[in-house]
Formats: structure tokens, sequence, C-alpha cells
């Protein structure tokens, strides 16, 4: 059996640990596993929802990369559920490049934008556990597809017209079954589980195996780190025990509410049978 190692998670390395552009090596394997292309990262910077503080929004984590050639990634960890959560997928994209753009800029400067969203909710409805969405369109008539022409390929230097628009890759790790048949369940693998099997090949994954080994980690790191899992389990159990007192709200004013339409249609005459059928409706 191939030896594993368990790891600190993934969202918490990218936020406290691989800061250095000597680790991006690791994010960079990541996103070239996902993207299926290389990449190279400029700069690596945290959105303003990350404030180092005693109110720290530990619920998710947002990270917005550069490529060398412009591209703009961005990278969100959600571990609670939220049912807007595709507006917000939406409305990060649309503020990336807004905020890329200077004024007096063409339309032709926008930067093309990645969203990944690695979700640990059941986010909509489907069955795979990796979604990806890009922006086409098609003829209502002919049914063909829109395409960029020869100019204007040339000037933005894209071949399609998906290739301006943002896209969006929704990872959801709670579906995945530790079932590894690709070097991107490989990420997979250690997106739901913190651990790194040593046969992994995936780009990333080997330094990923040695360098966020949890007892690597400094006496001050391993603390920082125990207190951060320690938040999100009282998150998770903040949310979880909302979720159940809303449910026994719910059933108890449902009872009470039935109660009332008996009443009702006693006082108006109606038989034991009549009721039971009105409240069937």
């Amino acid at each position: 059996m191939a030896q594993e190692r368990t790891l600190v998670s993934f969202d918490w390395a990218i936020k406290n640990l691989l800061r250095s552009k000597a680790d991006y090596v690791i994010l960079e394997g990541f996103l070239t596993t996902l993207l299926g292309r290389a990449i190279k990262i400029k700069s690596l910077t945290d959105s303003e929802s990350n404030k180092k503080s005693a109110k720290d929004r530990i619920n998710r984590v947002d990270i917005l990369a550069e490529e060398n050639d412009g591209s703009l990634v961005i990278i969100e960890l959600q571990f609670t559920n939220e049912l807007d959560y595709f507006q917000r997928m939406l409305f990060g994209s649309s503020k990336a490049i807004v905020d890329h753009i200077e004024k007096g800029m063409n339309y032709s400067k926008v930067r093309k934008v990645y969203s990944i969203n690695i979700v640990y909710f059941d986010l909509g409805s489907g069955k795979d556990y990796i979604y990806h969405g890009t922006t086409t369109f098609k003829g209502l008539h002919c049914k063909d597809e829109l395409k960029l022409t020869e100019k204007q390929q040339a000037e933005f230097a894209k071949l399609d017209v998906k290739d301006i628009y943002p896209e969006y890759y929704l990872l959801r790790v709670n579906w995945f079954k530790n079932l590894v048949k690709s070097k991107l369940d490989e990420w997979m693998y250690f997106l739901k589980n913190s651990s790194v099997k040593s046969k992994f090949k995936a780009p990333g994954l080997n330094e990923a195996y040695e360098k966020l080994e949890y007892h690597r980690l400094s006496p001050k790191a391993r603390r920082a780190y125990d207190n951060y899992v320690d938040r999100l389990r009282s998150d998770s159990s903040t949310a979880y025990t909302a979720k159940l007192e809303g449910k026994a709200e719910g059933r108890a004013e449902g009872k009470a509410e039935g109660q009332e339409q008996v009443l009702e249609l006693m006082a108006k005459g109606y038989t034991l049978a009549q009721i039971k059928e009105a409240l069937k409706k």
C-alpha cells in the first residue's frame, strides 16, 4: 500500500503557507491540472474578505492569482451552505474585471477571468463532482455558434468568443467518492481528505506532499492551524444547530396552524369527515 501523509487543508495552506514565489509551484500544479494547460503565476493576493483579525471570515478563502499572460484566477473555498452561491460566483468574476480595468481603457483590455469554486456542501442539483461553465452564443434560427472574425482573433489573441468571457469551475468535493482515476482526481482526493498518497503524480502534489505535512509545521503554525480547524468545526456546529432549530420551529408553527384550522372548521359546523377532507387540500 502506498504511503500516505496527512497534510494541512488546502484552504489554510494557500492563505498561510504558500505566499512566496518559491511555493507557487503547488498552486500552479493544481491550476495546471484543472485548466489543462501550463499555468505560471505572476502574483498572488488575498481578496478584501481575508482579514487577519479576530473577525476573520474563516468559512471561505478567496485568493486572486494573476498569470503571466494577464489572466486572472479567482479561487474560492466555501464550507457552509449558501443558497445564492451561484450569484456570488458571478459577482466575484464581475468585480475582478471591474477592479482590473482603468478609466479610459478600451473594452479590449478586459481581463480573462477563471473562477475556481471549491465547495464542501451540496450546491445545485447534479450527479457530477466537477462542472465547467463557459459563455457561447447560439443562433435561434440557424442553430450555429457565433464566432470571432479573423481580425478579432488577431486583435484579441483569442480563438473563440468563450475565451473572452469568464469561465467557471465548480468542484463539489463532497460528491467525490475517493475513486482516483486521473490526475485531477488525485487533487480532488487531497481537497477532500487533506492527505496525499506517495504514488500520486499530479503536478504540485509532490511538493504538497513534502511541504504541507502537519508535523513539519512549526509549533506556532500548528497552533494556528489547530485553532483554524476548531473554528471551522464551531461554525459547522452552529449552522447545523440553526438548521435543526429552524426545522423544529417550522414543525411547531405547522402544528399550531393545523389546530387553528380544525377549530375554525368545527365552529362552522363541519363534520369530522369533512374536516379531514378539507385538511388534505
